[in-house]
């Protein structure tokens, strides 16, 4: 690609619908003084990208707008009052772009990328150089696409907010990016990790992940009744709950007294029916996990320069084919996270 090219290839929703994501061609940005162009390489899909995508997110975005939340790439151009990057450096984008440390303000909460501004589904951006995170040296721009969300959720739900510790016991729900992340993470941390699933094709895969015990929930209705019996009875300190109104009865069921739920994922539906009589005689801490500050983001690279490892990528496809990408996302047939390569 030619640096002096004025035009760029991007995927742009037209309006709400996954048919409707197309390839366009629209002007190379510029930077402002505080912001740095980066060549984007890879961008990783979330459920909030699909949901976007779908209208059920937030049905009053503007549209047409280039989609997708999570990127990676190079530094190609600094603006005149840059002093955070260099051209060639690489980097990745902080979901809330304003969110650099402490508790998230409202001004923060309105920063997210893709959402309060475009998104990365392009072959260039232009972002903020406070909201950017270098890139460890040792992953791919394929790899480092996925941290933004998916790993930072995880990092702060285990660490920050649920003080998770080595020799305790860490419950997963399904292997969808955050909760692979979580898996590995938490090994990492000398923490026991039990693993749930509806496939046993995919329990295989998170028992070579790392997991210690697996439960089948197509099996196992009542799944929290099998952590109990893996856990003689005591039930597990933590759990990062993904499927939202249809899980959080059992998330809260498999946790022991003290325990901790952090709600990161609405698959099964936003509205929760909270039982009164397990949370409050159980004392369990129930918290809201929204992704994290740029200082839990480099928190998250520094621990894994440490641990080496390598995050889940099930299927990257080419930017042309972004909408099979976000199909494969509808469809649940995938573990890991899914990627376009830009």
């Amino acid at each position: 690609m030619l640096p002096n090219k004025k035009n760029m290839k991007a995927i742009q929703l037209k309006k709400f619908g996954i048919e409707n994501l197309t390839v366009v061609e629209e002007k190379k940005p510029s930077p402002g003084p505080h912001e740095v162009l980066i060549r984007v390489e890879a961008a990783s899909i979330n459920f909030i990208d699909l949901a976007t995508a779908r209208g059920h997110y937030n049905p009053s975005i503007p549209l047409p707008r280039i989609p997708i939340s999570d990127g990676a790439g190079v530094v190609e151009a600094a603006g005149s009052e840059v002093t955070r990057w260099k051209k060639g450096d690489r980097v990745m984008v902080n979901f809330y772009q304003k969110w650099l440390s402490g508790k998230r303000s409202l001004q923060a909460f309105q920063s997210q990328t893709g959402q309060a501004t475009q998104g990365v589904l392009a072959e260039y951006t232009c972002i903020h150089e406070e909201a950017l995170v270098r890139i460890p040296d040792y992953l791919s721009s394929e790899e480092a696409s996925t941290l933004p969300i998916a790993g930072v959720t995880a990092w702060n739900g285990l660490f920050n907010y649920g003080e998770l510790k080595a020799g305790q016991t860490l419950v997963t729900q399904g292997s969808g990016g955050v909760s692979v992340f979580a898996l590995q993470l938490a090994k990492a941390a000398g923490v026991k990790v039990i693993a749930t699933s509806s496939s046993d094709e995919k329990l295989d895969k998170l028992k070579k992940w790392g997991a210690d015990e697996l439960i089948n929930y197509s099996q196992h209705k009542e799944w929290h009744e099998e952590v109990l019996r893996l856990t003689h009875e005591e039930g597990a300190d933590a759990t990062l709950d993904i499927g939202g109104a249809q899980t959080i009865k059992s998330a809260m069921l498999a946790v022991k007294p003290h325990g901790f739920v952090g709600l990161v994922g609405f698959l099964g539906g936003n509205i929760l029916p909270v039982d009164f009589f397990r949370a409050v005689p159980f004392m369990i801490t129930i918290q809201g996990i929204s992704v994290g500050s740029r200082e839990c983001f480099e928190d998250l690279v520094r621990a894994l320069e440490v641990s080496r490892l390598h995050p889940v990528i099930d299927t990257v496809f080419p930017i042309e084919k972004t909408q099979e990408a976000y199909r494969l996302m509808e469809s649940g047939k995938f573990s890991g996270k899914i990627v376009v390569k830009i």
